[in-house]
């Protein structure tokens, strides 16, 4: 006597904001997983967010650092979701006690990038005139760039990345420009927007933690979806992002403080990790920097070597500078 079939698992449901690139990348999850499960239903699951409701305070003003998650790990706790897909540099590094961050993908240009208001003749960060407008909302991305080219101007650009566009192709906006992660660009096809990449060899400055990378969060204990999401792990890019977030975490930072980190993998086999950092007074007169190369094989070398370097950071002076950013943020209303 045969056995009767199976019933069907439930569709799992993937959580994610509602603009347009969190969406894209909800389906590239998606669409990965059902080439792993093809039997399996999987749904996606849009919410808007803390910080996409309120899109004209600036982030440094929020004080906040689930501004992009807590809507969406509450439906995951309470099992309306199963994973939520996040830009992993959108997570803070305390995760709720309930959650747990399943898997990273393989890493995107993990780079910053410039894109020039349509019809203007400049290309590089080197040829903006004096008083050139920089958009953005990233005060990791500010502080760096007035160290380094503190002839330029900065106002506050928040929004999707094709409202930030619209806003900065504007004739009548005040924007020359603005920064935003390249790999945002590329993955809602706005690549050739780019005028210039931005890293240590180039534009001089340092990513945010995580960035170019998803991160895949799962309610802690759901062994099923853990293992399923497993199967979408990349090793180097984990090793990676996890020592990047280590370094965060140990200097209690969020999105909100100026962090920026830079990570490649160099040596014989690739197997030693180079990690840069730098912190930077939101005036960009004061900064610390340093770097560090370790061999890193395991998820716990990867945090030790990410703690390793904040702690030499600190010894450096980088403390000071967070307290007096964290002291002189305005109270919350």
């Amino acid at each position: 006597m045969s056995e009767p079939p199976r019933a069907p698992l439930p569709p799992l449901r993937i959580g994610t904001r509602r603009s347009n690139l969190a969406v894209v990348q909800a389906e590239g999850i998606r669409d990965s997983l059902q080439r792993i499960a093809p039997d399996r239903a999987f749904e996606i699951v849009a919410l808007h967010t803390l910080g996409d409701k309120d899109k004209s305070t600036e982030l440094y003003n929020f004080g906040a650092k689930n501004l992009w998650t807590a809507e969406l790990e509450d439906k995951l706790t309470s099992r309306d979701l199963d994973v939520i897909v996040h830009c992993l540099k959108d997570m803070p590094t305390r995760l709720p006690e309930s959650c747990d961050l399943a898997a990273i993908p393989l890493r995107d240009d993990p780079r910053d990038a410039l894109i020039v208001k349509a019809g203007m003749p400049y290309t590089t960060l080197k040829t903006l005139p004096e008083g050139a407008i920089v958009g953005t909302s990233s005060v990791r991305r500010s502080a760096q760039l007035r160290r380094l080219y503190p002839h330029l101007r900065f106002a506050n650009l928040r929004g999707n990345v094709e409202t930030r566009l619209a806003k900065v192709d504007d004739p009548e906006s005040e924007y020359t420009c603005m920064i935003m992660s390249a790999a945002g660009l590329e993955r809602v096809g706005l690549k050739h927007r780019i005028n210039q990449y931005l890293g240590s060899k180039d534009g001089g400055i340092l990513h945010a933690v995580g960035q170019g990378a998803l991160g895949l969060e799962i309610r802690k204990g759901d062994d099923a979806v853990l293992e399923l999401l497993g199967r979408l792990a990349d090793e180097k890019s984990t090793l990676a992002c996890l020592a990047e977030r280590a370094l965060l975490y140990t200097l209690e930072g969020g999105c909100t403080v100026p962090i920026g980190v830079e990570t490649e993998w160099v040596g014989d086999g690739a197997r030693v990790l180079r990690m840069r950092a730098i912190v930077v007074s939101l005036d960009g007169t004061r900064s610390v920097e340093d770097s560090l190369d370790a061999e890193v094989r395991t998820n716990d070398e990867a945090r030790a070597f990410g703690k390793e370097l904040a702690e030499r950071l600190v010894k450096a002076g980088a403390d000071a500078i967070l307290k007096e950013i964290v002291a002189n943020r305005p109270p919350k209303n």
